[in-house]
């Protein structure tokens, strides 16, 4: 199904013969019914996609300049003893970017220190929170804050954020994504919020909701068949290959969301997915198989991710978007990682 040299891809083949799928595991996501799952909205939100993606008139070289990595820029990552957290860490430190030696966890997390790219990070617990954090903003007046924690703490980290006034990036999944945005929205702060920061699956999704607002019924009668692959501690169906279906639902395929195809047997993810054994621990292999009526015609969608930097290096660039919005005084709102893919100037 899937080639071990193939990660953070996508690719659309014709004529393929039928894919035989295992048999459907025993985890099931919830049913969604033919309702739009849109990658781009929060509950009633919607927010435009537009095909043009060039840089806008405020993306000017002078600007860009101003926020190169390491020009000022700093950057406090909570949930730095996590996998993304130091993921994050390691890639802002590559491009350039000061990381603040504090960071936020768990009341049994308070006062350890964490080492990542020779740098020691003092972890605080719950207690006395935004009296740190005022403290490293008023020090670091050009700080943002990137959110890699739990999904219980993404409301109560928003808020936190909200009332120093610090702009943020949250990459947490989770939490109540309406009282997130509200808290957010009230507060007037900059923000780049995101349930997926690989840039490149993003655009791929992107360009899924333009042909399917496009050309709606163009694969109408196909069937779909869906799998996913991810580690074993994710025992939901992803959200990304909910926003996926939810395009081709409205390009005309009948399916239900109940009938995603869930890996997480580490013994398939090898000999049946292709994972490659290293990857097991951190990985996202989707396929998306859409078949004719008669059987003759047949495509294939396919990204497969292994590990994390295309999530931490996506974070990287919200990070230096937000900088530069910061001091191009553009408006404080939360922004998102199409606003970041528009914007043009990724590394």
């Amino acid at each position: 199904m899937a080639t071990n040299g193939l990660m953070a891809s996508s690719s659309v083949f014709l004529h393929r013969p039928r894919i035989a799928f295992a048999s459907r595991t025993n985890h099931t996501a919830g049913k969604c019914g033919k309702g739009r799952v849109s990658f781009m909205g929060i509950g009633t939100r919607r927010l435009p996609v537009v095909l043009s993606m060039t840089a806008t008139a405020e993306s000017g070289e002078e600007a860009v300049k101003s926020v190169l990595p390491g020009n000022g820029i700093s950057i406090m990552v909570n949930g730095c003893s996590g996998k993304m957290g130091k993921a994050v860490i390691k890639a802002a430190d590559s491009a350039g970017v000061n990381i603040v030696p504090i960071s936020f966890g768990s009341a049994g997390e308070d006062g350890q220190r964490v080492e990542v790219c020779g740098k020691e990070i003092t972890v605080h617990g719950p207690t006395e929170r935004e009296k740190v954090l005022s403290s490293v903003f008023e020090k670091h007046p050009e700080l943002i804050v990137v959110d890699y924690t739990i999904p219980s703490a993404v409301n109560d980290n928003a808020e936190l954020y909200s009332k120093v006034g610090v702009p943020f990036v949250m990459g947490t999944t989770g939490g109540d994504r309406n009282k997130l945005y509200e808290t957010v929205e009230k507060a007037k702060i900059y923000a780049v919020i995101s349930p997926q920061m690989g840039k490149q699956v993003v655009a791929f999704l992107a360009a899924m909701e333009i042909m399917a607002e496009q050309f709606p019924g163009a694969f109408s009668g196909y069937s779909l068949d869906v799998m996913e692959s991810h580690q074993a501690s994710k025992l939901d169906a992803s959200g990304t290959a909910k926003a996926v279906i939810s395009c081709f639902q409205e390009l005309g395929v009948s399916y239900d969301m109940d009938q995603i195809q869930l890996i997480r047997d580490p013994k398939q993810q090898v000999e049946m997915v292709g994972v490659p054994e290293e990857h097991i621990s951190g990985h996202a292999f989707h396929l998306y198989h859409l078949t004719s009526p008669d059987e003759t015609v047949s495509f294939e969608f396919q990204h497969n991710v292994c590990g994390r930097s295309i999530y931490a290096e996506g974070t990287v660039d919200a990070v230096l978007f937000l900088a530069k919005k910061i001091r191009l005084k553009a408006d404080q709102r939360i922004y998102n990682m199409i606003d970041v893919l528009r914007e043009g100037n990724m590394r």
